[in-house]
């Protein structure tokens, strides 16, 4: 199954699998995928599924465009195994097919109600981000938004954030370079994170941040 893998500045902040005729991609709420960045229009551009694995992509009037490999998008365009595409801060690679096969159940890749999850009254019903405060985009907000979300660098550095009913907990996934949370190292074992906790994946720092307080 085609996968599209955004980073932004090396760090994996979504996966996303192309199931769909039609997915759309923008910064409201009603696409398909939701990018929170002003850099990204409200309706941004769309990728269209073509048998098993040909997919199309379209910028359908973006302000800053939708690039593939460093050329702007100009009409519907072919995309090939492996090219990465530049939507507003965020760099989004394309596979032709799934790496380690399709996942036993499809992410969801809208923005869903966290608070139907989460115990009121406790980090549970929070929304939860991870903000960039190094790098090229400092500032930048990643809504984590399902129960179990992978960030960080593949090969060097992965964390996963899990959303339990009593909260948010981290753990180290895989990767030689240690990552850590408020300068302590992250095991194997989860750790409960709190609003404002900063995590360091490779170098890149991140804030944790609960909205909702």
């Amino acid at each position: 199954m085609p996968q599209l893998i955004a980073s932004v500045q090396g760090v994996e902040v979504k996966r996303i699998y192309l199931k769909n005729d039609r997915t759309t991609l923008g910064r409201k709420p009603h696409n398909d995928i939701v990018f929170d960045d002003m850099a990204i229009s409200g309706e941004h551009c769309v990728f269209e599924l073509r048998g098993i694995a040909e997919v199309f992509v379209e910028d359908v009037g973006s302000t800053n465009g939708t690039y593939i490999n460093g050329h702007i998008v100009k009409s519907r365009q072919l995309l090939r195994n492996k090219d990465t595409l530049t939507i507003g801060n965020f760099r989004v690679q394309f596979f032709s097919a799934s790496e380690h096969g399709e996942p036993s159940v499809q992410p969801k890749t809208v923005t869903m109600s966290l608070e139907a999850i989460g115990v009121p009254g406790t980090s549970g019903a929070l929304h939860a981000s991870l903000k960039l405060l190094s790098g090229t985009s400092p500032g930048l907000e990643v809504p984590v938004v399902k129960a179990v979300t992978t960030f960080g660098q593949p090969g060097v550095a992965i964390v996963s954030i899990s959303h339990r009913r009593d909260g948010y907990y981290v753990v180290h996934m895989h990767g030689e370079t240690p990552s850590t949370l408020n300068g302590k190292a992250i095991g194997p074992e989860a750790i409960p994170l709190t609003h404002n906790d900063v995590l360091n994946l490779a170098g890149t720092e991140l804030e944790f941040l609960l909205k909702g307080r």
